[in-house]
């Protein structure tokens, strides 16, 4: 395989969530292109499953799409040196003011990496309890009103192929929820798993 080497690299944005750098790479035979590259911090999801085997989800508002979407418990890796899993906690407690006793790795993606250096790791969470009311989180502006509601795994899964789930973190989370109570759990990898993908990890 050969080298992509980095010749040069200049930030040409910088905003609240991403910044937007690009790379002069010297491509095989030694011409040297332009590749724009969005430097994001990462995110993790959560598919937090309960005892009637449901999935609690968020209906959220996606303004780059103009839509409302479906999708699981996400958040930002934004806190300066928090554990992913623990991201993860308090994003599951701050949007569906859920805790969760077990916590577990389903699926490490990149979001984008034609483009993006975005990772995503998601967690299934089960065992579930409420977040005391004196403890709950008040969303502002896209989370105000979240529309939380739980669903079937195997409808949600169905739901996937009906095009009504198209967030690409939520569908990713869906089907490896299924894949893995499919094959008894037995995918599963332990919440503290070494993420090498992160961005800036």
């Amino acid at each position: 395989m050969s080298d992509f080497d980095t010749v040069s690299s200049r930030t040409v944005y910088t905003g609240h969530v991403l910044t937007l750098r690009v790379d002069e790479v010297r491509m095989p035979g030694g011409e040297v292109k332009d590749r724009e590259v969005v430097e994001q911090p990462g995110a993790v999801g959560i598919v937090a499953l309960d005892e009637q085997d449901r999935v609690v989800f968020i209906r959220q508002y996606r303004h780059p799409v103009g839509e409302w979407l479906i999708e699981i418990p996400a958040g930002l890796l934004d806190v300066p040196e928090e554990k992913a899993y623990a991201t993860a906690a308090r994003e599951l407690a701050e949007e569906v003011a859920l805790s969760a006793r077990r916590w577990d790795v389903l699926v490490d993606l990149h979001m984008s990496p034609g483009l993006s250096t975005e990772a995503v790791r998601i967690y299934l969470a089960r065992d579930l309890a409420p977040v005391p009311d004196s403890d709950r989180h008040v969303g502002i502006d896209e989370e105000a009103d979240l529309g939380i509601h739980r669903r079937p795994l195997d409808e949600a899964v169905a739901a996937v192929f009906t095009g009504e789930i198209d967030n690409a973190l939520t569908v990713a989370g869906l089907l490896a929820t299924a894949y893995a109570r499919e094959h008894g759990w037995s995918t599963l990898r332990p919440a503290h798993t070494p993420w090498s993908a992160r961005p800036n990890h």
